[in-house]
Formats: C-alpha cells, sequence, structure tokens
C-alpha cells in the first residue's frame, strides 16, 4: 500500500506540476515582494525567514489531502477490494498514511531545493538532515488525519469543504508567514493549539536557527499529535463500511 501510492504520485507528473506550482509563487510574490519591508522592520531576510513556512504549507496541503483517495477509492470500489485481502485494515490505514507521508515530504524537500536556488541559505547544511526528519512527521501527522477525516465521510465535496476549514487555519495561524514572538497574547494563545506551529518552527530551528518554542517542546507535540491521530486513524478506519 506504501510502495502504491509512491508510485501513484511518480505517474502523476501533473499533479507535481501542480503542487510546487503554488509554494514557488509564495517564495517569489511574498519572498521577494515583502521582504524589504520585512527588512526595513529590521527583521532581517524574509525570503529566509518565509521558506520554512512554505515548506510546511507544501507538506500539510499534500498530506491532508491524501484522505481524498479514500473516499475516491470508496466511490469506484478499489476499497472494498483492498479491504478483502488477507492483510489487516490497520495495515492498510498505516500504509495509506505511510504512502501519503513519504510523497508530502518528498514534495517538501524539492520545495527546500527551489528555495535555495531561489536565494535561500540554511546556516548549516548538516541541519538539512533533522528538516527532513522534521519534515517527515509533519507530513505523517496530516496524512494521518486527512484518513481519519475521509473515513468519516462518503461525499467527495464535504471532504474538500472540512478539509479547507481545517488547512487554511492551521496555516495562517501557525506563523508560518509572520513571526509569532511579536504578535499579540491572545493570537499566540490560538497558536499554540494549532500543531503545525511546532513544525514550522521546529525547521527554522534546524535550518535559519531561530525558534520561538524550544526544540524539545516541538518535537514532544509533533510526535504526541501524530500519535493520537494515528490512534483514530486506525480506529476510525477500521470501522469504516464499504
Amino acid at each position: 500500500m506504501w510502495l502504491r501510492e509512491v508510485k501513484r504520485f511518480i505517474r502523476s507528473k501533473s499533479r507535481l506540476v501542480g503542487a510546487l506550482g503554488q509554494p514557488l509563487l509564495f517564495l517569489i510574490a511574498l519572498g521577494y515582494g515583502l521582504g524589504p519591508v520585512f527588512a526595513k522592520a529590521g527583521q532581517g531576510n524574509y525570503l529566509e525567514f518565509i521558506a520554512p513556512g512554505i515548506i510546511g504549507m507544501t507538506i500539510i496541503f499534500t498530506a491532508i489531502f491524501n484522505g481524498m483517495q479514500v473516499i475516491w477509492d470508496r466511490q469506484f470500489g478499489f476499497l472494498k477490494e483492498t479491504m478483502v485481502a488477507p492483510v489487516s485494515r490497520l495495515s492498510i490505514m498505516f500504509g495509506r498514511t505511510l504512502g501519503g507521508a513519504t510523497v508530502a515530504a518528498t514534495q517538501g524537500t524539492l520545495v527546500l531545493i527551489i528555495a535555495m536556488l531561489a536565494g535561500f541559505h540554511p546556516i548549516s547544511l548538516i541541519g538539512i538532515i533533522p528538516a527532513i526528519l522534521i519534515m517527515f512527521i509533519i507530513a505523517l501527522l496530516f496524512s494521518a488525519l486527512g484518513i481519519m477525516v475521509a473515513s468519516l465521510l462518503k461525499d467527495m465535496q464535504g471532504f474538500q469543504l472540512i478539509m479547507n476549514f481545517l488547512v487554511m487555519p492551521l496555516f495562517f495561524l501557525s506563523g508560518a508567514l509572520f513571526p509569532l514572538n511579536t504578535v499579540p497574547s491572545a493570537l499566540l494563545l490560538v497558536a499554540r493549539f494549532d500543531p503545525l506551529s511546532y513544525g514550522v518552527d521546529a525547521l527554522r530551528y534546524f535550518l535559519i536557527g531561530v525558534a520561538t518554542f524550544p526544540l524539545t517542546l516541538d518535537i514532544s507535540v509533533l510526535i504526541g499529535v501524530t500519535a493520537i491521530f494515528l490512534a483514530l486513524g486506525s480506529y476510525f478506519f477500521s470501522r469504516i463500511e464499504v
């Protein structure tokens, strides 16, 4: 199941181009467009600040919409064929989650490479390795969330509405586009309940050496929330009716 998801992504060239087009637009339009304003405010290079946030955006959009494939397979009968295979539903769920997470983390890595070509300079090339691990944890978290929600729904339009309602607030409140240490305390409190905030913060720590929260807190929250969503996703997927 994991390998099938990865092969499906590799064959879909249009999906790859579409997934990289939006991050590239954000990097260029915001990184260079708002860069002078950010620099005049004494905050440094905006492209370097925003790059980890755009990587996080790429991962969450790709990973969370991995759940759409569950509804798609359910509508066209492929999920029923998968369910009657001599493997447990838990294995199927984990395979789909790992496949979606691998694809999302790969896209995040590609965006990192594009950002470096556009002028982004990590503080250390060695820091890229733990940053990629953080990307995979973020991807695993939101891939599990997408499959969990998809297991509760039968309608593609309903899934898209719910995901858009979740994804946009998660992205914009994560501090991906602005520093959290300068926002009002009420907004910072909301950001603390956003798991993507800790993912973006950990990426910034490894890539540019800047962080709002302690690294141990970032990693602990990411692993803890990932475990919760994997458990919930496994439960609801095991009860899915095909």
